[in-house]
């Protein structure tokens, strides 16, 4: 490739210095100025406007050979380049080098606008933790912040509201809070969208977030092994394993170069032959060597690698408009192959966000007492039940850590919160609530049960009509995977109609099921949001990310972002995929059937070189604009 292939976009400079030069270079032969008019000055001239953008190629070339793979495009590129110096075409060896760069540049520019390097995933473990250290000299215990690697196994750390924690460990409480509970956000680990509850001596793992209060922990584990450590070598393990797909213009360049080269060569040998059995046919080697030279030139397969990454580049850039992102043209050709789609839920057909789905047997007068006592309470659960009911009073509440809230209203006591708040009270209530799998907050007034509001995560608005989309353009296999209990996750495929959903899954879990589906000879697309999708992200066959919401190191991971958070943007994005391809086949057939046809017209001399040149560059044409027909491709 260019030498600039992968680097900043400042290196731009190397194509701009060569077109410049080459320009510069025709434009003063055609005027005929004197000192320009010495070969050897336009040899140094070119050759100075070839070296930008030759330069990569040629190292390519010998790169690939070193390791075996002589006939790759670059070789064919580079001998090419170096023919048509040789029969003097100076011109033409810059242009051909040129027109590869520019086209490779331009696929390169859309790759970079989407993908990072995946060493940013780090960022995602604290820099720093609390750690409490005994002070000898002032015989005190304090605080002091240190990096995660430099604390111990057995260390204790304290843990902030709102902070992520560094490092695997177990809960401090206080002696007489034994029997209270911690809630923490494990999201970013397993997807669950109910903070969990965290008793005395419970497990604590990195990437969890501390709510509420502060969390004194134990450290069970350093930091290389801790919970978020080894999701991140996940990910970087299954990104190294995952060999990107392989365009077609090198599989055919390792059959075209040696054909093209070969035939050069016969057509500079088959013809001494034939003089030596002809006596009356006059051999020139000088002639014969020549039209070898322009052949090879005329073999330089310039239409075709511009059309093909120009044809992705056009894909791209309409599927950006869409709100979808693919990381390059690999990516977009490879979701051409999917026939399974896996679904993360929460965050991803779900919103992530908790939301009243039912009101069992509360009447509405009682159920304005309720939100009012939730008004009081900044628990999740408790901003949910207010959020679906907008402004209104409030009434102080007594909140019962790990249990729900009390309060006296009117001279009547109110109980809201969880069935084990009842229980504790003595308060009878319907048995079926225990197998409800929604999140409940059973209601007493009392000392006696008047309903109940049950709440869960809710089905974002175009979730099952994504997953109607994907089975009508032929997706064989729809399924989906969850950290939440198996039984909310039953409940939510139904309504959306999947046959087959997975619950209380851990990433690695997650993982293993992806693994098995591929070894069933499938092509699987996973679609998920949270920093626990990303290991699941990078070993599918292509990771697609929830864009608006979701978290960086899955954006990071994917091979596709999802920018609207719409889960059907998928289907439009393996709509505009499969539109992609088809154009790029026409391209490639085009170059290829042109090509073949001056290539043939070469061999007997009817071609000329400017001739062949020009037949390449109108198909290149035809080729950019066949692809710009993707521009307003709509969904």
């Amino acid at each position: 490739m260019c030498e600039y292939h992968h680097e900043e976009k400042s290196k731009w400079w190397q194509p701009l210095l060569s077109g410049l030069l080459l320009v510069a270079g025709m434009v003063i032969h055609y005027i005929g100025l004197s000192w320009f008019a010495s070969p050897w000055v336009q040899l140094l001239w070119y050759i100075v406007a070839f070296l930008p953008v030759g330069l990569g190629v040629m190292h390519e070339a010998i790169e690939h050979a070193l390791h075996g793979q002589v006939f790759s495009e670059f070789m064919l590129m580079s001998v090419a380049c170096v023919g048509a110096f040789a029969i003097g075409e100076y011109p033409e060896a810059v242009a051909v080098m040129l027109l590869y760069c520019i086209g490779e540049a331009l696929q390169d520019l859309a790759v970079d606008k989407a993908r990072h390097n995946i060493a940013s995933l780090t960022n995602y473990r604290p820099e720093y933790v609390r750690l409490q250290r005994w002070n000898g000299e002032k015989n005190v215990m304090q605080q002091v912040l240190v990096a995660p690697e430099e604390v111990n196994v057995g260390d204790v750390i304290e843990v902030l509201p709102g902070e992520r924690v560094a490092l695997d460990g177990e809960l401090l409480l206080p002696v007489d809070q034994r029997d209270a509970v911690l809630n923490f956000d494990t999201a970013a680990l397993t997807g669950e969208s109910l903070p969990r509850q965290v008793r005395h001596a419970g497990e604590v793992l990195a990437g969890m977030i501390a709510l509420e209060r502060t969390a004194t922990l134990r450290v069970t584990r350093p930091q290389s092994e801790s919970a978020l450590t080894r999701i991140l070598k996940m990910v970087e393990e299954a990104s190294e394993r995952k060999a990107s797909t392989e365009l077609f213009i090198r599989r055919f360049a390792s059959i075209y170069t040696p054909v093209v080269i070969v035939l050069a060569l016969f057509t500079v040998v088959l013809p001494w032959l034939y003089a030596q059995f002809s006596p009356t046919y006059e051999y020139h080697f000088a002639t014969w060597l020549h039209r070898a030279l322009v052949f090879l030139v005329i073999s330089c397969p310039c239409a075709l690698v511009i059309s093909v990454p120009l044809s992705y580049f056009a894909g791209i850039g309409s599927a950006s408009r869409m709100g979808v992102l693919f990381k390059g043209g690999n990516s977009l050709d490879a979701l051409t192959a999917v026939d399974t789609v896996v679904f993360d839920k929460t965050g991803t057909l779900t919103t992530g966000e908790f939301g009243v789905r039912q009101i069992l047997q509360l009447q509405p007068q009682d159920l304005q007492t309720v939100v009012a006592m939730e008004r009081s309470s900044t628990h999740p659960i408790a901003q949910a039940i207010v959020k679906s009911y907008g402004d209104g009073p409030k009434i102080d509440a007594e909140n019962l850590a790990g249990l729900g809230l009390k309060a006296v209203v009117e001279g009547e006591r109110w109980l809201a919160g969880t069935l084990r708040l009842l229980d504790k009270h003595g308060i009878s209530y319907p048995e079926e609530l225990q197998t409800i799998p929604e999140t409940i907050v059973a209601c007493a007034k009392n000392d006696r049960f008047i309903g109940c509001i049950l709440l869960a995560d809710m089905i974002k608005p175009d979730s099952e009509g994504a997953i109607e989309m994907l089975i009508l353009l032929g997706i064989s296999h729809v399924e989906m995977l969850s950290g939440d209990k198996q039984a909310l996750v039953d409940k939510v495929a139904d309504e959306l109609q999947l046959e087959q959903a997975m619950g209380d899954l851990m990433p690695q879990d997650k993982a293993m099921r992806i693994e098995t589906l591929q070894k069933q000879g499938r092509k699987v697309a996973f679609v998920g949001d949270g920093i626990n999708d990303a290991p699941v992200l990078a070993i599918s066959d292509v990771g697609v990310a929830m864009g608006a919401r979701g978290a960086d190191m899955a954006i990071e991971t994917a091979d596709v972002v999802l920018q609207t958070d719409q889960p059907s943007r998928l289907a439009h994005a393996l709509r505009l995929a499969r539109a992609t391809r088809a154009i790029v086949w026409q391209n490639i057939a085009l170059a290829i059937g042109v090509k073949l046809l001056v290539m043939a017209l070469g061999l007997f001399g009817i071609a000329t070189l400017w001739q062949a040149v020009f037949a390449d560059s109108g198909v290149a044409l035809l080729a950019v604009v066949n692809a710009m027909r993707l521009m307003k491709f709509k969904p």
